[in-house]
C-alpha cells in the first residue's frame, strides 16, 4: 500500500507533528508513505514539498488573500477562520501521484481548496485536528446544541451582532457543493467524532475514532533528577506545566483560567518548593502574576527535548476551553506525569479522572486549582497515578495499536472505491 499523507507543513504545529509521525511509523512497519506539505521546515527524505519558487510565492500570495477575505467576517467570537478558496498545484501533485490512498490532515492557509479536495480522484481519508471540514470558515466553535455546523449555515441562525460578510456560510455552501461524495473521516476524540457525525455536511460519511500515534518508546518515564539537571531546573522543586502554541495569545488554551487556577493555589500559602514551567513561547515583556515562579522553556522542536521536560515536571496542565485530543496531554501520559485538565470536549480521552490524572469541573479555576493540589499532596497517590497514566499510553497511543486501525480504514475506503 502506498499512502499520501497531506499536510500544510512537516513540522509547525500539533497537526503537523501528528501527520509526520504517522508517516514515520508507516516508513517502520515497511509502508511506503510520503507527507506532501505547503511549507517544509524540516529534512525528512520522506516529507515532500513543490520546489519551484512560483509555487513558494504563490503559496505566499495565496495565504495573504486567504486572510485578507477571513478578515471580511466580523463577530464577538475570536477563532481562526481559513476559506481554501485558491487554486493549489498541491491539488495536481497528488493527482498524479501513485499513492492508493490520500490522506488529509490540517490543509488550511490554502494548502488546497475547497473545490479541489472535491475533484480528487482518488480514494481519500480526511483526519481532523480541529472543526474546520465540518464548520464554515471556523477552526473553532462553540459545540452548541443549535450550532451552525448541526443545522447548516442559514442567514436566519447567524450571530446576533455579526457585520458584513458571511463567510462562515459561504465557505459552508462552497464544501456542501463540492463534497458531495461522502468520504472516511478519521476523529482522534470522541467528542470530535460526535460533532463531526452530527453536522449537516458529514453526518452520512463514515467516521472512525483513532487516536493521534506516539512513540512511546520516546516519550516514556526517565529520571527526574538527570532531566531537571539537563534543563537547569532545581532537583528539589515541584514544577506545574504548561504548554501551548503560542502560549498565552490564543484565549482557547485556557492561560487565563491557568493563572487565576494558580493564584488560588498559591493563596494563603507560600508553598515555596512549587514552580510552574511554560513552553510553546517565549518569555513575554512582562511576565504574569501567578504567584510563584515562572521558567520559560521557550519551543522545543524535538521529541526528545519535549520527553526531557515532561519528566522534569510534576504535573502537565491543559486548562483549554475546547481541543481535540492535545498531544501535550497524550505526551506527558505517556512519560508517566499525571495530566490536570477540564472536563470538557476531548480532554476526557486523554484523563481518566482519579486514575490517570484530575477532570475539574468546567470551567472553575477553583476546581483546576483543587485538582494539582490533589495529584501533587499524596506520594504513593501520585505513584499510582503516574503508573496509570503510562499503562494507558502504551495501551491506547502506541504505534503498534493505533497503525493497524489506520490501515484498516485505509483498505475499507480502497476497495469502495474500486467497486
Amino acid at each position: 500500500m502506498k499512502v499520501l499523507i497531506v499536510n500544510s507543513s512537516d513540522t509547525q504545529g500539533g497537526a503537523a507533528r501528528a501527520a509526520f509521525r504517522l508517516s514515520s511509523f508507516f516508513q517502520e512497519k515497511n509502508i511506503i508513505s510520503r507527507i506532501l506539505v505547503r511549507k517544509k521546515s524540516g529534512h525528512s527524505h520522506f516529507a515532500i514539498s513543490l520546489s519551484r519558487r512560483l509555487d513558494k510565492v504563490w503559496f505566499i500570495l495565496g495565504s495573504q488573500l486567504g486572510h485578507f477575505i477571513s478578515n471580511f467576517e466580523r463577530t464577538s467570537k475570536s477563532t481562526t477562520r481559513s476559506v481554501n478558496l485558491i487554486p493549489s498545484r498541491i491539488f495536481h501533485r497528488i493527482q498524479s501521484t501513485n499513492a492508493d490512498i490520500v490522506n488529509l490532515h490540517w490543509v488550511n492557509e490554502e494548502t488546497i481548496s475547497v473545490c479541489q479536495i472535491g475533484r480528487i480522484l482518488k480514494p481519500t481519508i480526511f483526519t481532523l485536528h480541529d472543526m474546520w471540514a465540518f464548520c464554515g470558515s471556523e477552526h473553532y466553535t462553540e459545540d452548541r446544541p443549535d450550532a451552525r455546523f448541526r443545522s447548516g449555515y442559514h442567514r436566519a441562525n447567524r450571530e446576533p451582532g455579526s457585520t458584513r460578510i458571511d463567510i462562515d456560510r459561504w465557505t459552508w455552501k462552497r464544501k456542501k457543493k463540492h463534497w458531495s461524495q461522502p468520504r472516511h473521516v478519521i476523529c482522534p476524540s470522541h467528542w470530535l467524532a460526535q460533532c463531526a457525525g452530527e453536522s449537516d455536511l458529514m453526518r452520512e460519511w463514515p467516521i472512525h475514532v483513532i487516536p493521534n500515534v506516539l512513540d512511546t518508546n520516546c516519550f516514556k518515564p526517565m529520571d527526574k533528577a538527570f532531566c531537571r539537571k539537563a534543563l537547569g531546573l532545581t532537583v528539589g522543586k515541584r514544577y506545574i506545566a504548561y504548554g501551548a502554541i503560542g502560549g498565552a495569545s490564543d484565549p482557547r488554551k485556557g492561560f487565563a483560567l491557568l493563572q487565576k487556577a494558580l493564584q488560588e493555589l498559591m493563596a494563603g500559602s507560600s508553598k515555596a518548593e512549587l514552580e510552574a514551567v511554560v513552553f510553546g513561547q517565549s518569555q513575554p515583556a512582562v511576565r504574569p502574576e501567578l504567584g510563584l515562579p515562572i521558567n520559560y522553556m521557550g519551543h522545543l522542536h524535538d521529541d526528545f527535548s519535549l520527553a526531557l521536560l515532561y519528566n522534569a515536571v510534576d504535573v502537565m496542565v491543559v486548562p483549554s476551553l475546547q481541543e481535540n485530543l492535545p498531544q501535550t496531554g497524550t505526551e506527558a501520559q505517556s512519560c508517566g506525569t499525571p495530566v490536570v485538565a477540564f472536563n470538557t470536549t476531548g480532554l476526557p480521552d486523554v484523563v481518566v479522572h482519579a486514575a490517570t490524572g484530575y477532570l475539574a469541573e468546567p470551567f472553575s479555576p477553583e476546581d483546576l486549582a483543587a485538582g494539582i493540589a490533589w495529584v501533587l499532596e499524596d506520594s504513593e497517590r501520585y505513584q499510582q497515578l503516574s503508573l496509570a497514566a503510562r499503562e494507558r499510553a502504551v495501551r491506547l497511543w502506541s504505534p503498534e495499536v493505533v497503525i493497524p486501525q489506520y490501515l484498516e480504514v485505509y483498505q475499507r475506503a480502497i476497495d469502495e472505491h474500486q467497486r
